[in-house]
């Protein structure tokens, strides 16, 4: 029976070793050395070298010469990082519909000259609430208020917007998206920053 015992604690010290410390260590090492800017978070700095975000967590957006991301369920207010996750409200939930309404109002009247109908990602969270991308679609349809707001012709905004849709990942996998922080911080490179 004894021997069993050390039998067992050996080979549980083994495996705590090789799984909690050996493998992490070397994946970390391995991360570091072959992706470093993801291994350390996908950081965005301005032009300034100030850390302003990550390419990898949405955050945020509310001044109309800025392309505005879709809602977040993360959190009591949005955006908590620490409270990631979707709302799980279903298709016949009336607060789901009364939120997508008030978004529909809301992007409606920021947006009177926006063409065609609003697309689904600007009025739906998406699973972590904190999704950094928008449908190409979605990042267009808002390019009326961003020239407006910045007092540049639309066509100027559209091609800054047309020129950073990043495409399918290894050309099969997703769909065309657009980063939000990435094509701010572009608006404010090519057209000054906002007050």
């Amino acid at each position: 029976m004894g021997s069993l015992l050390v039998i067992a604690l050996r080979a549980t010290v083994v495996t705590l070793v090789l799984t909690g410390v050996v493998y992490p260590l070397a994946m970390t090492g391995l991360a570091q050395l072959l992706f470093p800017h993801q291994a350390n978070g996908s950081l965005v700095a301005d032009e300034n070298g100030q850390v302003v975000g990550s390419e990898l967590i949405g955050q945020p957006f509310a001044r109309p010469g800025y392309l505005w991301p879709r809602p977040s369920a993360a959190g009591a207010d949005g955006w908590d990082a620490a409270a990631s996750g979707g709302s799980n409200l279903g298709p016949t939930s009336q607060k789901l519909r009364d939120r997508i309404s008030g978004e529909i109002a809301r992007l409606t009247a920021a947006n009177p000259d926006a063409a065609g109908p609003i697309p689904a990602d600007l009025v739906t969270a998406s699973a972590s609430g904190l999704d950094p991308h928008l449908s190409p679609a979605a990042a267009l349809w808002q390019a009326p208020r961003i020239a407006a707001a910045r007092g540049v012709a639309p066509e100027r905004v559209q091609a800054l917007l047309e020129a950073n849709v990043e495409g399918r990942t290894f050309g099969v996998l997703g769909e065309p998206r657009v980063n939000v922080l990435l094509v701010n911080l572009a608006l404010d490179r090519q057209f000054g920053r906002m007050p």
